[in-house]
């Protein structure tokens, strides 16, 4: 007997099956073809952005840092997707150096640190690294300045090491829970297996067409300085430090909701300084911190975005000098807590 829906339906399944297995195929090979291209890439790009500083292992994480200059402690902390180069081509790093001791570190999978996938790298985690460094690099009390996701690690450190911690300079950062569309577009490379396909694949291909608007969003109203040519991009949009960053994006929020509690826990002193029309973090994220610690100080700089400190170096470097003054006279410290 003759069924012709059933011969119709077997035909059109193997029409559709010889399709899809040369399309299935072409997916494969050209994503096996960007793999090896953005490995090619990020190799390149290590090969010619050398480490500017030296290693130290601690809890078996290998950590890039740069030192210069004598005096008080200053620490260093970028933001998500930074690196040390960001304070270097600002000039902030030697600028700092004429009058303190500054450590900047490349943060666990940025620059030239490791950043191993047995742990969560919460602030609290990376706060737990940074002490543990200082400490084994016999750093006494230091001064400390976050930028962006920086200070987040900053504000944990200054939370569980007191102790360690004498003031703070905490620039354009994100403190409170809200709702971020580009936590949604950014995260997808920290999700297992998923992620590691896009981290090798499309993302740093994607990162490298995206860059220019990035720049402008992060650095307006004011324009991109040419300083910040000393940047390596190509750094920045290796698989490793794409993943990373997606990662950070991912913990931005609910680290925020970990720590907003507790920011009036903080006795030492703090200035935080933000960029007025920061597109990136809205300044009133700084405006609601300077509330929640009443001794804090707060500098909201005029027609500067959320790279305040390429655009207003001088605005951070008094900041720095306020705080290490602050801390030179206890009495102001005691009254304020």
């Amino acid at each position: 007997m003759y069924f012709p829906d059933t011969t119709f339906r077997a035909r059109t399944s193997s029409t559709m099956a010889r399709t899809a297995l040369p399309i299935a195929t072409g997916v494969v090979v050209a994503a096996v073809a960007s793999a090896l291209l953005n490995r090619w890439l990020a190799q390149k790009a290590e090969r010619r952005n050398p480490p500017i500083g030296r290693f130290i292992t601690v809890k078996g994480v290998r950590l890039h840092y740069v030192e210069r200059g004598t005096g008080t402690p200053l620490v260093l902390l970028h933001g998500n997707g930074s690196m040390i180069e960001d304070f270097q081509s600002s000039g902030l790093l030697d600028l700092a150096a004429k009058k303190y001791r500054v450590i900047a570190f490349d943060r666990p999978g940025f620059g030239h640190s490791d950043r191993p996938r047995s742990s969560v790298w919460s602030p609290d985690a990376q706060a737990d690294l940074i002490a543990a460094a200082l400490k084994q690099m016999g750093v006494p009390r230091a001064i400390v300045l976050g930028h962006s996701w920086g200070t987040l690690v900053a504000v944990a450190l200054a939370l569980k090491y007191p102790q360690e911690v004498q003031a703070m300079i905490l620039a354009s950062g994100y403190y409170y829970p809200n709702a971020r569309a580009d936590v949604f577009i950014l995260s997808p490379p920290a999700i297992p297996l998923i992620g590691d396909v896009l981290s090798h694949t499309v993302a740093p291909l994607l990162s490298r067409l995206m860059w220019p608007f990035l720049l402008r969003k992060i650095f307006g109203p004011s324009p991109v300085p040419k300083k910040f040519q000393g940047f390596p991009e190509e750094m920045a949009v290796r698989p490793s430090q794409i993943r990373a960053s997606a990662a950070e994006s991912a913990l931005m929020i609910p680290s925020a909701r970990a720590l907003r509690d507790e920011y009036g826990q903080l006795q030492m002193p703090v200035a935080i300084v933000a960029g007025a029309d920061d597109r990136f973090i809205e300044s009133e994220q700084s405006a609601h911190l300077h509330r929640d610690i009443p001794h804090s100080t707060l500098r909201c700089v005029p027609g500067t975005g959320h790279m305040v400190h390429q655009t207003a170096t001088g605005e951070i470097m008094t900041a720095i000098d306020m705080v290490a003054a602050q801390n030179r006279r206890p009495e102001v410290v005691t009254s304020a807590a």
